[in-house]
């Protein structure tokens, strides 16, 4: 995950999904099947697409230890 902006990871571990089935849950937290239908039907545009974008890297990967330092530190 070289290159992923810090900042970014900090905001997936903060920002809430602002609609649907999952509104109010932290992106970092949102379930992979969920993802999984957003990757298929075509991510929103703009920066939160970008998130999700991230977050399903991450989890499709196992990377979720990533952010147990950043949740850590938003404590």
């Amino acid at each position: 995950m070289e290159g992923v902006n810090s900042e970014i990871l900090k905001e997936i571990c903060i920002v809430k999904m602002p609609f649907g089935r999952y509104e109010g849950t932290v992106l970092a937290d949102l379930p992979v099947s969920y993802l999984e239908w957003f990757n298929r039907k075509g991510m929103p545009k703009g920066k939160l697409g970008m998130q999700l974008s991230t977050v399903y890297e991450i989890k499709l990967n196992g990377l979720m230890d990533l952010l147990i330092p950043i949740r850590a530190s938003l404590r």
